[in-house]
């Protein structure tokens, strides 16, 4: 098979957890990686412990630090001057949670660093990727066959941010909303820790962070025709013994997954997570814009996904037209 005709896909955090078991299904479905992580040496050593020596070969490793927008800007900038191909797809998957921080750490921009991390960081790789990406359709080799595979963008979201489902109404330490965005208003620096311009709740700051994922996900869809672009989220299910959780105290670690396992029986490894990112980012069937998939609360081998309903907190087209033009002034698109 000619190289050129391998798909190209971008990952971002693929040292531990649900990205790194997201490789190998790539790679067998037929794609070229671009692996993005803080650290080279930690996503090399990471994929050599679970890929084979061949598996490696279609993997390009690239250091950039998702909470410092230069390094983003940078980045972004070596990868288009690198690859003579466009990305075909592109996966937001990286993420930072610290539920026990007493004060917020911040970004070399001097913003809250979960919310630098998980929504600046990856809404500014997303757009000064996005002309190469639109540029992409094509026909590509995947799973085996020529197709003629649409754009897409895949961002990882999370029950926690969905007021719609349980696991978003967990009023611990507060549900993510993120109000009238005061604090994306005022600048979002110091002493401004939150979007709502509220007091510092780490792990609010977390679930806030995801909601603005998953907003960015319904304006952009807005923006741009399913003609031209697939931009959808996912809740993979709940892996519960992710390093995501290594900032939780250590009884939640060893409790956590057994109350998943066997209580509410909603325990997905990270394994079968890995897979079900690998699918949507890449499987036609999933290829329906602003759609958030998700397995739902059961989760078994072969369960099918589905559409999962949206609280109005995501999906409000003014809450998320206004998130994504205050995070562009944010983060110096305009």
């Amino acid at each position: 098979m000619d190289q050129n005709s391998k798909g190209l896909v971008l990952i971002t955090g693929t040292t531990s957890g649900v990205g790194l078991n997201t490789l190998k299904p790539l790679l067998r479905f037929g794609w070229e990686i671009i692996a993005v992580n803080r650290s080279n040496k930690r996503g090399i050593k990471a994929a050599e412990e679970v890929l084979t020596e061949d598996e490696m070969k279609n993997i390009h490793f690239k250091e950039i630090d998702l909470s410092d927008l230069d390094h983003v800007r940078k980045g972004c900038s070596e990868i288009l001057e690198k690859f003579t191909k466009p990305i075909n797809s592109l996966i937001c998957n990286a993420a930072v949670y610290k539920p026990r921080l007493k004060r917020p750490e911040r970004s070399p921009q001097g913003y809250e660093n979960s919310m630098a991390v998980n929504h600046f960081g990856h809404f500014l790789l997303i757009n000064l990727l996005l002309d190469n990406i639109l540029s992409s359709e094509k026909e590509i080799f995947i799973n085996g066959q020529d197709t003629k595979f649409k754009p897409r963008i895949t961002v990882l979201g999370t029950v926690t941010a969905n007021f719609l489902e349980l696991g978003g109404r967990i009023p611990i330490p507060a549900p993510a909303n993120l109000g009238d965005l005061s604090g994306f208003k005022n600048g979002f620096l110091s002493p401004i820790s939150m979007a709502n311009g509220k007091k510092f709740k780490p792990g609010k700051a977390y679930k806030d962070s995801k909601l603005c994922n998953m907003a960015t996900v319904q304006e952009l869809s807005k923006r741009y025709s399913e003609e031209k672009i697939i931009i959808n989220s996912l809740y993979p299910g709940c892996v519960a013994d992710t390093k995501l959780f290594r900032d939780t105290p250590w009884l939640f670690r060893v409790l956590f997954p057994i109350f998943q396992k066997f209580i509410t029986r909603g325990y997905v490894s990270q394994r079968m997570a890995g897979e079900r990112v690998a699918q949507v980012a890449t499987f036609t069937e999933y290829a329906k814009p602003a759609v958030h998939w998700s397995w739902g609360n059961r989760q078994k081998t072969g369960r099918k996904a589905f559409s999962q309903k949206l609280s109005k907190r995501i999906i409000d087209p003014k809450i998320s037209k206004q998130t994504y033009e205050l995070t562009q002034k944010l983060v110096g698109l305009i």
